[in-house]
């Protein structure tokens, strides 16, 4: 066993395991440590034969096994817990060495820990890891912040352990300085929340309008997955609706809580993108809607309001109707994406990252939860015009939206009919027609709050900054 490792791994619980074990097994000598060293031991015992790892019983013992410039990789629960173990190591460290955060923090925190370290001649690097345990070990996708110099000395193993798309590039890139990788990743999770929903949404109407079984809107799936919605998400969706009950018998969804739950991604997304002025209807949708099913008290109170109840079509209808909902599956999906992705622009903007759009794409290929076969399009949407405004605005996509949309409307106007919620669905077609229109009612809003507030206002016909004095029969208008 080798006494001088490349990289260092502390925190060896799965999602610290996995990542050791796969940059073991891509010919890296891995440092091993752990808070109690019977994980570290476990390791060594159970996957020595995977590549060369090297004990370390003590911080100082992982310090020293390591080659200079140091790679040291955090993978403990994000917030207190990463700032206690960048405490107890950074004190252990030289100039030039390299803290990485594989952890899933906030981006805030990430950027405050790099300005922290750099002050003491460290470099820390924030990665955003997508993939779960099966993508740690096999190759996730890899979103690293921080510094160039870092990217130099981590890029190579990066690239070796992360998942390759359908050309062999790996997924993984220098997406920016400081926060700029866990900012990334948590957009991700947003698109990932409305992708969830939509998928659910769609599930939701072919079941109880459309009158098909789990195991019929499973086959429905698994055709909508070899065409253009071909996504990791619809293909895990069709598995788990095709799945029985061992006990009952029953489908396997029918006997699981409709409670769903969060871990912050997708709250993080939209609080940020309430500071930042931008959009995610689709995302923020997604986020109460989970929030929403766990309220079972408001819900069981609610239950016998008035409504209409969804009724199944006949089969043919139904047949027509499954066709229109992956329409709307489709066209909703895309205005998620677009939102995201105005979003990291947006962030970049804020920040001074210097993001490229369409290596966020490309590195979403592979590994990743919302990989999915219409993201090579969005790379190369972006290929062709890097200051595309909107991924909506894209040809190729624009021409698909318009052919989608009088499905897309008939879908949520079905849904309304029979009462069942398609808040996803709704938000997406209400934030494209919000795009598209010609004016809006804010000009309403805005003489609203002058009235109310002194708040001002501005005209289309000049220059300016303009406040009305409201009284009785009387308005005088003022330049401010």
């Amino acid at each position: 066993m080798s006494t001088s490792a490349d990289i260092g791994v502390t925190g060896l619980a799965v999602m610290g395991r996995n990542p050791a074990r796969n940059l073991a097994r891509s010919g890296y000598t891995v440092a091993a440590h752990n808070r109690t060293p019977a994980k570290m031991h476990a390791l060594v015992e159970d996957f020595g034969d995977e590549g060369d790892f090297v004990p370390a019983e003590s911080p100082q013992d992982l310090v020293a096994a390591l080659e200079r410039p140091r790679r040291l990789v955090i993978m403990v629960k994000a917030g207190e817990a990463t700032d206690a173990v960048i405490s107890e190591f950074a004190p252990l460290l030289e100039e030039g060495d390299i803290i990485v955060d594989g952890g899933n923090a906030h981006f805030a925190d990430t950027r405050r820990r790099e300005r922290e370290l750099r002050e003491r001649g460290i470099h820390f690097v924030g990665v955003g890891i997508s993939g779960g345990e099966e993508g740690a070990l096999h190759g996730p996708s890899i979103m690293p912040g921080g510094s160039a110099e870092s990217y130099a000395a981590l890029g190579p193993m990066l690239e070796s352990i992360a998942a390759k798309a359908a050309d062999g590039a790996p997924c993984t890139t220098h997406v920016g300085t400081d926060g700029a990788g866990h900012f990334v990743k948590m957009v991700h999770n947003g698109i990932e929340y409305a992708d969830m929903q939509l998928i659910g949404e769609a599930y939701h109407l072919l079941r109880d309008v459309a009158g098909y079984a789990p195991a019929q809107i499973a086959e429905v799936f698994r055709t909508w997955n070899s065409g253009r919605l071909d996504s990791y998400l619809m293909e895990v969706s069709a598995e788990v609706l095709a799945h029985t009950d061992p006990e009952t018998g029953a489908p396997f969804v029918d006997v699981v809580a409709d409670r769903a739950e969060q871990k912050g991604t997708g709250r993080w997304t939209v609080q940020t993108a309430l500071e930042l002025g931008v959009p995610v209807s689709g995302i923020a949708e997604a986020v109460f809607a989970r929030s929403l099913s766990g309220h079972a008290g408001l819900r069981k109170a609610a239950a016998g309001l008035p409504g209409p109840r969804a009724e199944a079509m006949e089969s043919e209808a139904a047949g027509r109707f499954a066709d229109q909902i992956e329409q709307a599956l489709y066209a909703s999906k895309l205005v998620s994406y677009a939102q995201g992705w105005n979003m990291i622009a947006a962030g970049a903007q804020e920040y001074g990252w210097d993001i490229d759009p369409g290596a966020v794409a490309a590195i979403w290929r592979a590994g990743c939860i919302i990989r999915a076969a219409f993201l090579d399009r969005i790379r190369a949407a972006y290929a062709a015009d890097p200051a595309l405004p909107t991924l909506l605005a894209d040809t190729g996509f624009s021409a698909e939206i318009g052919d989608a949309q009088g499905d897309w409307r008939a879908v949520v106007a079905t849904a309304t009919r029979h009462g069942v919620p398609t808040p996803g669905f709704s938000a997406a077609l209400a934030y494209y027609d919000t795009l598209r229109a010609g004016r809006l009612p804010a000009a309403l809003t805005q003489i609203q709050r002058d009235f109310f507030g002194a708040h001002t206002y501005r005209r289309i016909d000049r220059e300016g900054v303009f406040h009305t004095r409201w009284g009785g029969d009387r308005a005088e208008e003022g330049a401010e």
